[in-house]
């Protein structure tokens, strides 16, 4: 018998067990388990299959995903001893890995393993986030965390998705407590038909791609798309296919969930007291409701006034419940000032700043800010500022994406590229400039998938777009997908055409969640939500596109669904201030400059015959290498002949142009004639040839040992050979290949030869 000790308690099931026979015998019955599964057909070529009780089964759950022979495995873990700290957030952390090995590859990178976070892994684990963090009970505290681990990726199916509905799987049969499931879809618009989760080579030639999460119900959950100018009908057309299709497999899920699933916890709930909350209510509900009700406040103003409230408040809430501590006092506050927010909208049908449901804050904007750089633009709606800018480079500085995500998409470069940077100053706030952070990551994906359409094809440069926020109130996004559609007209890009963006809010009037809308109840929609919207409000749609139709949507739900009716209602909301902004930005500027601006980059086309091709390179690459170190221009060779020259002024391009033109000038060369015998002058003696000149101006080519002498030659002193001699050769023209020049000695020692010429 082994005295039982801390250092030898097992964590298994819902308890600790010290006897080891108890230990062995618990783990065996839990490994025991047998796997179950479900195949969900969607009405494509491959069935989505989703498994659990094979892996990772000391998790709290686990569900592997596999749709066509790309397969991940989802796990889910959650602290059950935990007690919930002093926080109103949730503390969900989402993983997204991709790995080289799933997809056959060894990382290039110096150490050879799998290192740190893309763009692509990041916006991955932010939308499987999204998708399931509505769904967990309001005052669930506790950590948990979601692994997603890529077991094979195909390169034809995309492995996002899978992981979405992999992740509610893992959920549902776990014994953590959860609302859902949830199913997410991919949907692509190909030829003008609806297909349900493409295909990569499907994707290629869609107009939309768009990935929607729906819960029960045909609700909602999160919206992620991206499209080639779609209209608006035929957008929301794939949005109610892919929530049709989404709810089959919620039904396939909560079918694995009975025959696999686990009991549901008992966890403790946080809610702060009805009477503290009452007793807020009453100290602060009559001050918080003149406060939104003075359209005068601006975002620091109407803060102050609220800390001012707080301040107050607190105290008194403090002296009544002595027993309460400071964190239920702190959200009684926030719980009465949310209610007290919501409710001024409804009961008076406007905003904190006076603005009705549909309007649009003040917008001004420029262009030309500053004249030195390729393109830069201003734009100012409320109290959000952008500044964008536009920087040219060739197209040798495009960006390489890494194995997976190339595998994926079937894009291995992409050369246009923006980046969104939001500093601390921009909400009054000290912060070190560190890293790009998860959000900003986030929202320059959104804007650049809004942008990215746009963009011709083909673009002689790389385009680097930046967008940094130096005011932040409200839909930072989205005023970058304004100042960056400005910023690439001013910079002489000639986009399809101007590109807006706007985010609509929701406030909604929950009723009981078991009647057939779900508890929704009434809602408002609001047009270019402020901070405090965004914070208070339950809906964050922001909605971006061209005159024409639609280019980026995303929704960033707090709701565990929302019906598809008011997101209806939103994408045309959404779609009428677009063009209100977008008749704003055409005052300032119409369309793009006709020509770059005078100190922007130039791009060329240099062809170069292949008899000149080894002097237009140099020996090592070395003439090529000085213009373009001298000069600053980029050379890259496009075929045999053919090379592109990149330059980043005009200035620039003239110098490089002159350069290579002295390179490639013709100095009195002759015209050499097949056949003929030439005196050449010995430039240089080596191990395999002797280099020889036929006139003034030639550069040295090679006279082969092998046509020296009609006998073997090891080196051609044995043949009495030096430098400054002269000898005769015969010209047999140029190899069609590299270009050098064909000469032989050795055939002048067989047959008579005729008197040779000296160019001399």
């Amino acid at each position: 018998m082994i005295k039982p000790t801390m250092s030898r308690c097992w964590r298994a099931g819902y308890g600790y067990i010290r006897d080891r026979t108890h230990i062995r015998r618990t783990i065996v019955s839990k490994l025991s388990t047998d796997s179950q599964s479900v195949d969900i057909s969607l009405g494509g070529a491959e069935n989505l299959k989703l498994s659990t009780g094979q892996l990772a089964r000391l998790a709290d759950g686990c569900a592997v995903g596999q749709l066509g022979d790309t397969s991940v495995m989802v796990t889910a873990v959650s602290k059950t001893n935990q007690k919930p700290g002093n926080t109103s957030f949730l503390p969900l952390m989402v993983d997204y890995k991709q790995k080289a090995a799933a997809a056959g590859r060894i990382p290039t990178n110096y150490f050879r393993r799998d290192l740190a976070r893309s763009d692509h892994e990041i916006l991955t684990g932010r939308m499987i986030d999204r998708s399931i963090r509505p769904l967990f009970a309001s005052g669930f505290f506790y950590d948990t965390h979601i692994a997603c681990n890529l077991l094979a990726v195909d390169g034809v199916n995309d492995p996002d998705v899978i992981c979405i509905n992999a992740a509610s799987a893992a959920l549902t049969v776990s014994d953590i407590p959860w609302n859902g499931p949830i199913g997410a879809v991919r949907v692509g618009l190909v030829g003008g038909e609806y297909v349900i989760n493409p295909t990569r080579k499907e994707r290629e030639a869609s107009s939309l791609n768009l990935v929607v999460t729906a819960s029960r119900r045909s609700s909602v959950v999160m919206i992620d798309a991206s499209g080639d100018n779609v209209n608006m009908n035929d957008f929301c057309k794939a949005l109610k296919q892919g929530v049709k299709a989404a709810q089959q497999i919620i039904i396939g899920i909560e079918k694995l969930g009975r025959v696999a699933g686990k009991v549901k916890r008992d966890v403790d709930l946080v809610k702060v007291g009805d009477d503290v909350v009452a007793a807020a209510r009453e100290l602060s509900a009559a001050k918080l409701a003149a406060i939104f009700n003075d359209a005068s406040h601006d975002k620091f103003s109407r803060d102050d006034a609220v800390q001012g409230v707080r301040a107050e408040t607190l105290p008194l809430i403090a002296d009544a419940f002595p027993g309460v501590d400071s964190w239920q006092c702190q959200e009684s506050f926030n719980v009465v000032c949310k209610e007290v927010f919501r409710g001024q909208i409804f009961a008076n049908y406007s905003r904190c700043d006076g603005r009705g449901m549909t309007d649009l804050r003040a917008i001004s904007c420029g262009v030309d800010a500053y004249p030195p750089l390729h393109g830069s633009a201003t734009f100012q709606r409320g109290q959000t500022q952008v500044l964008c800018t536009v920087t040219f480079d060739s197209i040798e500085s495009a960006m390489k994406l890494d194995p997976i995500s190339s595998l994926a998409s079937g894009i291995k470069e992409k050369n246009f590229m923006l980046h969104y940077e939001f500093p601390p100053y921009a909400t009054n706030e000290i912060g070190r400039l560190m890293a790009t952070s998860r959000r900003e990551v986030g929202h320059g994906a959104l804007a650049e998938k809004a942008l990215r359409a746009v963009i011709p094809e083909n673009y002689p440069f790389t385009i680097r777009l930046t967008s940094e926020v130096l005011e932040s109130n409200g839909s930072s996004s989205m005023a970058s997908v304004c100042g960056g559609s400005l910023a690439l007209m001013d910079a002489g890009v000639e986009i399809n055409a101007p590109c807006a963006g706007v985010a609509v809010g929701l406030i909604t009037r929950r009723t009981d969640v078991e009647s057939d809308d779900g508890g929704f109840g009434e809602y408002k929609l609001l047009t270019d939500i402020l901070g405090i919207e965004d914070y208070f409000g339950d809906m964050d749609f922001k909605l971006a596109g061209t005159k024409k139709g639609i280019t980026a949507l995303q929704a960033d739900i707090k709701l565990p669904g929302v019906p598809l009716k008011v997101i209806m209602e939103a994408i045309q909301q959404g779609t009428s201030a677009k063009s209100e902004i977008l008749a704003i930005m055409h005052k300032t500027l119409a369309e793009a400059r006709k020509s770059h601006k005078p100190n922007g980059p130039v791009s060329e086309e240099l062809n170069v015959p292949l008899a000149k091709r080894a002097r237009f390179i140099g020996p090592g690459g070395y003439n090529l290498r000085k213009i373009m170190a001298t000069t600053g221009v980029t050379v890259t060779q496009i075929d045999e002949e053919n090379f592109s020259v990149f330059a980043p002024t005009p200035t620039a391009m003239e110098e490089a142009r002159e350069r290579m033109d002295a390179v490639l000038r013709d100095e009195r060369q002759p015209e050499l004639e097949f056949g003929a015998v030439y005196t050449a002058r010995i430039a240089e003696l080596r191990d395999v040839g002797v280099m020889v000149t036929l006139y003034a101006a030639m550069i040295p080519a090679l006279l082969h040992n092998s046509q020296l002498d009609q006998r073997k030659v090891s080196h051609p002193s044995a043949l009495g050979l030096e430098v400054g001699g002269e000898i005769n050769v015969k010209y047999f023209g140029r190899d069609p290949v590299s270009g050098r020049m064909r000469l032989s000695r050795k055939v002048l020692q067989t047959t008579p030869s005729p008197a040779a010429k000296n160019l001399t």
